[in-house]
């Protein structure tokens, strides 16, 4: 019998390439994909899914949020998709619920889908209801990860939520963040923003560029294996050749 499945992430590449990987898998059906946490409860308890991949990190309801409004007379098997959060993955260890770490890999995938399946054919969902009702009663008092920047300018302090920014450029010692139709200059160098801004909704696109991977509309080939990327507000920005890898390890190529 086919896993019905159901995918919610806010972030269209990390819908795509989870959906790509699981075409691959022939007992996966999926039946849906929701693209923010208030759809994802719509969806879950009209759809009622066998198994959700649900992204923990989402504007209006996380995931854990979504969890605890999903109708629990039929709780769905739920893999949580996130970036890497050493709280969040000790919660998942300890009540023995599954997590895939983005970028998705295969690999790591079908370790989760053997668990589930077994899940599945020994019909626990008692077991599945009563383990994420004591993951949100364990991390409700857990801190979450930092969700801006702040940037001083002319004597005051800018508080840049990760969301809002459409992409970032390297300007001598400084990175320049355009938000909108604003850029405020961050003292900081390019490796080092790396490590502060979330892994999974930014990609280096060159020596010089990140972009917010919400922000993308368009991809457009060019020679010699560079992208145009087109933002919604207009802007465009080459991905070049060397940094293509960064759209492979979404599952895109």
């Amino acid at each position: 019998m086919k896993i019905r499945t159901l995918i919610v992430d806010d972030q269209l590449l990390g819908r795509e390439a989870l959906h790509h990987l699981l075409e691959q898998v022939p007992d996966i059906e999926v039946v849906g994909m929701a693209t923010n946490g208030s759809e994802a409860v719509e969806s879950i308890n009209r759809l009622a899914p066998d198994l959700v991949f649900l992204d923990v990190e989402m504007p209006d309801l996380d995931g854990f949020a979504v969890v605890g409004q999903i109708n629990h007379s039929r709780m769905p098997f739920i893999i949580f998709v996130t970036k890497h959060n050493d709280l969040a993955l000790k919660a998942f260890d300890v009540h023995a619920l599954d997590y895939l770490i983005k970028p998705c890999k295969q690999d790591r995938l079908q370790t989760a889908l053997q668990r589930v399946r077994k899940q599945l054919r020994q019909n626990r969902n008692g077991d599945i209801q009563e383990k994420l009702t004591e993951l949100l009663h364990d991390l409700k008092t857990k801190p979450k990860s930092a969700e801006c920047l702040a940037v001083k300018s002319e004597g005051r302090i800018f508080f840049i939520q990760f969301k809002d920014i459409d992409w970032i450029e390297a300007a001598d010692n400084y990175m320049k963040l355009h938000v909108n139709k604003e850029a405020h200059m961050l003292r900081e160098t390019m490796t080092g923003l790396e490590k502060k801004i979330p892994a999974d909704e930014f990609l280096r696109i060159s020596r010089s560029a990140i972009v917010n991977v919400g922000r993308i509309k368009e991809l457009h080939p060019m020679f010699h294996g560079e992208y145009v990327i087109v933002l919604h507000n207009g802007t465009q920005l080459t991905l070049t050749r060397s940094y293509r890898d960064q759209f492979n390890r979404l599952g895109l190529s």
